[in-house]
């Protein structure tokens, strides 16, 4: 089966190492103060232009020959391609005028050669190996102002450098946007090949693929909790399509939560983790129902002769959008979450579907058919301003990071479907990961602390 099949039944922590990091402090004193005041960057504007950043070459400090130079070297690269991914950064090439093994990185004085190169921003830092231990300084400066803006020291192995660099390359997210939870989140989907279906996660940046989970069925609609410890699926393991939980804390376990006759499919799970949608056909229609996570106690939110499928709630858990087609035609529609006060959402295209709310408020993601092919849309709120965001292949269920700046979603071409991120306005499209498989159903994890 192929995403179409998903949508007809519908019809419509990565763990840090346990020895990681001793310490992150700020190196210099006031370097936080006035940030709750400062004015964070939008890069869904269309004004927006990347920001020119340069990333030094590393120093080793003290005397010991360790680090090995090829680590000195793997930092500022691998900080590059961290920053370079999210398509707010433009990485500088290096001036060379600078000769950074020869002078110290940190003299303030040497920022005007940077900005030679059209840097406005530099990020520098020093390593030194003690024994077992790497301490890893890293700073980031506004080269126009001549100031600090974040700095950090991380100690830990040398094999947990790569969480020092995520970690560090989130503060400088952070310092820009306001939230570098990106670093912090993994993107689980589905793998479909023949009659086998899979569970996998995978970082934001492509890397650390894992396989959660392996069945002989079709295997679809992965939504993952609001504390990142489990992912409900629906499963056709027992020839039905019954709803189960995979739990991600210690070896994992999965059970059957529910499995009335007919689907039982997992909506989202609320802001505070206590509830899970669900769309149920226990009466041969499919309706939407909320189930305590505790008890699995049902209520009934809809109760309409039309098919009403694929709740997701707001974020601040007062709202549920929906696909009905009480009109005709699937479209997305908003109510209370108590079920109350329902009215339509979308009228521009005549299949609308797959809604996912920004975790920001303010939009809501959609797919929609125009010239034959899904797309992915957004939507205000409010139902204004309709956009579509991808126009090359067909494009599904769309899924947002837990920062709101970035989507998720399944991308057809030549057969194949992958999984693709964007920013949120359309643009840095990139296949986070496409193979001989169907990989299909993303769903995008909380900030896993």
């Amino acid at each position: 089966m192929d995403t179409r099949d998903n949508r007809t039944i519908q019809k419509f922590k990565g763990t840090a190492s346990a020895i990681i990091i001793a310490a992150a402090i700020i190196l210099l004193a006031g370097v936080s103060e006035g940030l709750a005041n400062r004015v964070y960057i939008d890069i869904d504007s269309p004004t927006f232009q990347r920001i020119p950043l340069a990333i030094s070459e590393f120093q080793r400090q003290g005397q010991e020959r360790l680090p090995s130079d090829e680590m000195i070297g793997w930092f500022p690269k691998e900080l590059s391609r961290l920053l370079s991914i999210t398509g707010i950064f433009n990485i500088q090439g290096k001036t060379p005028l600078v000769d950074d093994r020869s002078r110290a990185t940190l003299d303030l004085t040497r920022f005007t050669e940077w900005r030679l190169i059209g840097a406005e921003y530099l990020i520098n830092g020093r390593l030194q190996q003690l024994g077992p231990e790497l301490s890893v300084e890293l700073r980031l400066y506004d080269l126009i102002k001549g100031e600090l803006l974040v700095g950090k020291r991380y100690t830990g192995n040398p094999e947990d450098r790569k969480i020092m660099v995520q970690r560090f390359a989130s503060e400088v997210l952070a310092n820009f946007t306001g939230d570098g939870s990106v670093y912090d989140s993994k993107i689980a989907f589905v793998g479909r090949k023949g009659k086998t279906s899979a569970i996998n996660v995978i970082n934001f940046d492509g890397t650390n693929l894992s396989r959660i989970i392996e069945v002989p069925s079709l295997l679809l609609a992965l939504k993952w909790s609001t504390d990142g410890t489990t992912i409900a699926f629906t499963s056709y393991q027992q020839d039905n399509p019954d709803l189960y939980f995979r739990s991600l804390v210690g070896a994992g376990t999965t059970r059957k939560i529910m499995g009335f006759r007919g689907i039982n499919l997992p909506g989202s799970w609320s802001p505070d983790g206590k509830k899970l949608l669900i769309t149920l056909s226990i009466d041969g229609n499919e309706e939407i129902y909320s189930m305590n996570i505790d008890d699995l106690q049902l209520t009934r939110l809809t109760n309409h002769f039309a098919i009403d499928v694929s709740p997701c709630y707001s974020p601040d858990g007062k709202q549920i959008a929906f696909v009905s087609n009480r009109a005709g035609s699937p479209q997305i529609y908003v109510m209370n979450a108590d079920g109350s006060n329902i009215r339509r959402l979308t009228f521009d295209g005549n299949y609308n579907t797959s809604p996912s709310w920004s975790p920001k408020g303010g939009k809501i993601a959609y797919e929609g058919m125009t010239g034959g092919r899904f797309q992915i849309f957004v939507v205000d709120e409010d139902g204004f301003n309709p956009i579509q965001l991808t126009q090359v292949g067909e494009n599904e269920s769309p899924t947002w990071s837990p920062d709101g700046k970035y989507i998720a979603f399944t991308s057809k071409k030549d057969g194949k479907a992958g999984i693709v991120v964007m920013n949120a306005n359309g643009t840095n499209q990139r296949i986070l990961y496409d193979g001989t498989d169907n990989y299909l159903s993303p769903s995008w994890s909380p900030r896993l602390k």
